[in-house]
């Protein structure tokens, strides 16, 4: 862990905060490329991710920007009550939203907040002198964090603003815009869970290739009546040959955990993949959002946080 302190607070937009947080000493913080996030120990014990939203200008900062969720748990309204001086402890950077090394033209597509990760991949791509377009959607300029940083940064001519309240812009076009690069290019998506569902959808349905979309979610989406159709199945050790019965009303981290059997969890919800665990024997019951559709459909791979199992028994590689 990492000890910061919060060294500004700033108002970015209806709803949004941008955090700074330096070193406590002034130390240079990890390095990180965009699409990079921390998880933020917050003073109550919770924990939370959020990405990082700009490139460091100086070593010793991190900056994120948090959007107060009305169906927040917690996180986001304690986030938004915090003040300068006070002190949180950080992760390191991780990143599960990498901009893929590749020449091909980028689409980067933000949905509200899910702007945060895609600002620094923007700053990179034209650093680098590669090609990209951005599309920006929100409700209207005021609710639009960055929105004025964005349309006066070194990329504006790549921008595209869609404000779905604003009459003279109007909700974004997606077959029109992924209909042009379904062949050329790859496709970075940030947002709403349904937002991102209905993007991929349509790209998927456009014949956009499954490997060059990339997309990253903040919450995961409702499970429908799946969650009432939970029933009991039993989880194995790969290395002790151990054998724990999970009920309907449990998780498989809850039954590791009250076993003694440590696994990494932060979301708690299978969309951040700190928890992801390799699968011996058994298919999976895939409730997460981290893993691509690839993945689900091999079954190698896992969310103990959030998933469950198809079969009596799933043997996890742990």
């Amino acid at each position: 862990m990492i000890p910061v302190v919060v060294r500004n607070v700033v108002t970015e937009a209806q709803g949004v905060v941008r955090l700074v947080l330096g070193s406590e000493e002034g130390a240079d913080l990890p390095c990180f490329e965009a699409g990079a996030h921390i998880d933020l120990h917050l003073p109550s014990g919770l924990i939370r991710q959020y990405s990082l939203c700009r490139m460091q200008s100086e070593a010793q900062y991190y900056e994120i920007a948090v959007l107060k969720d009305p169906q927040s748990r917690g996180g986001s309204a304690e986030v938004h009550r915090l003040k300068i001086g006070d002190g949180l402890s950080i992760s390191e950077p991780k990143n599960h939203f990498p901009l893929i090394d590749t020449k091909r033209h980028s689409v980067l597509v933000a949905g509200g907040i899910g702007v945060t990760p895609m600002l620094p991949m923007a700053q990179c791509l034209q650093k680098m002198g590669l090609p990209f377009e951005f599309h920006y959607c929100a409700k209207s300029p005021e609710t639009a964090a960055f929105s004025s940083a964005l349309e006066n940064s070194s990329f504006a001519d790549k921008m595209h603003f869609h404000y779905s309240q604003d009459p003279s812009s109007g909700r974004m076009d997606v077959v029109n815009v992924l209909s042009r690069h379904s062949n050329d290019s790859e496709l970075y998506i940030c947002g709403p869970a349904d937002f991102i569902n209905y993007v991929l959808l349509q790209a998927k349905m456009l014949g956009w290739p499954e490997d060059r979309l990339h997309r990253e979610f903040f919450a995961a989406p409702a499970l429908d009546e799946k969650v009432s159709e939970n029933s009991a199945f039993k989880v194995k050790i790969h290395s002790s040959g151990e054998v724990f019965d999970v009920e309907a009303d449990q998780s498989i981290f809850e039954v590791l955990d009250n076993n003694g059997v440590f696994l990494a969890v932060s979301c708690e919800s299978g969309v951040c993949g700190t928890c992801q665990t390799g699968v011996i024997h058994g298919v999976p019951d895939h409730r997460d959002v981290f893993l691509t559709d690839k993945e689900h459909t091999q079954g190698r791979l896992v969310m103990p946080c959030c998933s469950r199992s198809k079969t009596p028994v799933l043997e996890l590689d742990l």
